[in-house]
């Protein structure tokens, strides 16, 4: 009997024994058990660079749609031909990287992050959710990141939502409140990440403009009275620097091993028509140097019409936006005197809309090394190029699409919104004519948030690239 025992009690040792070891086991080692704020922040800014600049959500949908590039080969996506699976990775890093990250930073306690961690953090989910909402339209925003299945909330729910968060976020910014590391776009610089709150609390304005003017209005006057103040420069752009590969542009990284895309003929046309001096620096001179000239490639031609333009004799995207370096644009100073001149014909703020428009103008034209005065006086002065308060939508929205060059989700929102300039869709483009008006929805929602997947398309509209989303009047 004793001996049965000493056997039951050598065994619940070696169990005690085992199951301690499994824990240690299972343990990752290259995990970081207490994650550190200055590292989130660093990776999101990087992780949330790719997401807006890389292929899936830019250069293979978004600037096609927009007719900023084009396919030579195939073409695909440039004529719409897409499924439930090509608007995944928004979806699923946004949610998954991005907000998840920048809550962690959000609910840390003081002593792991200070109150401009914070802010920064709530700053940057706010925009994340801004791009989900553009692109999608109803979207998982109070919940997200609470529940495993997540309701959608409505886009004019998430913008209302938005302009508090950023309320919230101004707050929370001062010198006064701590250093901030691992901040790759602003180093620590709060006054900016102030500036830039404000900037996108005016371009939230907008985008519920049409909707809901009382409140637009109202939100412009706060961010542009707010003593915080907007981006007020181009060295005050929200742009992420990359350097050398692996952390290169991935449209640079794209290009090294690829060649299937082109500057769209509908930019080139209208660049010259313009005469405007930013075609040299949006294109390159094609190949062949028999052609000498620049050429676009046509949106929505099927693969051989596509390859018959010939790889030789038309334009690849210009060289600055084909380097390591080159930065993922997010929030310009171009844009946001664009932004306040349309608050201004609205009738929101005071000032004088022209010298706004032409403000930007001049901003977008600095942005891209063009900083010559009399050139920029020339390009202004031509009576295709001068303001027209009669139609300001069509002024400001066509200068803003080519100021937007490259920045793909953004120009496909402000396209969708003030309607210029009018684009036709290319000639084997699948939606009859249409051209997208959001991205689908991840086929995975579907079977992993049904319920709510399902309420969401019974009060926006069906899941199709043509549904309008709310803040799309016309």
């Amino acid at each position: 009997m004793l001996k049965k025992i000493s056997y039951i009690t050598l065994f619940a040792l070696l169990l005690g024994s085992c199951s301690d070891k499994l824990d240690e086991i299972n343990k990752n080692p290259n995990a970081t058990e207490t994650p550190l704020a200055p590292y989130l922040l660093t990776g999101t800014l990087k992780q949330g660079a790719d997401l807006y600049w890389g292929a899936d959500n830019n250069f293979n949908s978004s600037l096609l749609f927009v007719q900023h590039w084009a396919k030579i080969q195939y073409t695909e996506p440039d004529r719409f031909d897409v499924s439930n699976t090509t608007f995944t990775s928004l979806w699923n890093n946004g949610y998954y990287t991005l907000v998840t990250d920048l809550n962690t930073i959000i609910n840390f306690p003081e002593q792991q992050a200070n109150s401009n961690y914070k802010g920064i953090a709530l700053t940057l989910r706010s925009w994340t959710f801004l791009l989900l909402t553009d692109a999608y339209g109803s979207i998982p925003y109070k919940e997200a990141g609470q529940k495993i299945t997540p309701a959608y909330d409505t886009q004019e729910v998430v913008y209302t939502g938005l302009l508090e968060d950023l309320k919230q976020a101004q707050s929370l910014l001062a010198t006064t409140n701590g250093t901030v590391t691992g901040d790759l776009v602003y180093k620590g610089d709060v006054l900016k990440w102030k500036k830039l709150v404000n900037s996108l609390r005016l371009r939230i304005a907008l985008r519920i403009s049409d909707k809901k003017p009382d409140l637009a209005k109202q939100a412009a006057i706060e961010a542009t009275s707010d003593a915080g103040g907007l981006i007020s420069a181009n060295t005050d752009n929200f742009q992420f620097i990359y350097t050398s590969s692996p952390q290169q542009n991935p449209a640079a990284a794209w290009f090294e091993t690829r060649d299937d895309f082109r500057i769209s003929k509908t930019l080139v046309d209208k660049l010259k028509a313009f005469s405007d001096p930013r075609l040299p620096v949006y294109a390159q001179l094609p190949s062949d140097a028999t052609v000498g000239t620049y050429v676009g490639g046509g949106n929505g031609l099927s693969n051989s019409a596509a390859n018959d333009q010939g790889f030789a004799k038309t334009s690849k995207p210009g060289t600055y936006f084909l380097t390591s370096a080159t930065p993922a644009v997010f929030a310009t100073f171009a844009e946001v005197q664009f932004n306040l001149a349309e608050a201004v014909a609205r009738g929101f703020i005071a000032g004088d809309a022209e010298q706004l428009y032409k403000g930007a103008i001049t901003a977008s034209l600095n942005q891209f090394g063009i900083t010559n005065a009399a050139t920029v006086a020339t390009y202004l002065s031509q009576p295709s190029i001068q303001y027209n308060p009669a139609n300001y939508a069509e002024s400001i929205g066509t200068q803003k699409w080519i100021a937007f060059y490259g920045q793909g989700l953004d120009a496909f929102t402000e396209w969708r919104r003030l309607d210029y300039p009018v684009l036709t869709a290319g000639p084997n483009a699948l939606l009859d004519g249409q051209i997208p008006s959001r991205f689908f929805y991840p086929g995975t929602e579907q079977s992993l948030n049904g319920d709510s997947y399902q309420a969401a398309v019974g009060a926006q509209g069906k899941d199709l690239l043509t549904t309008k989303l709310w803040f799309d009047v016309k």
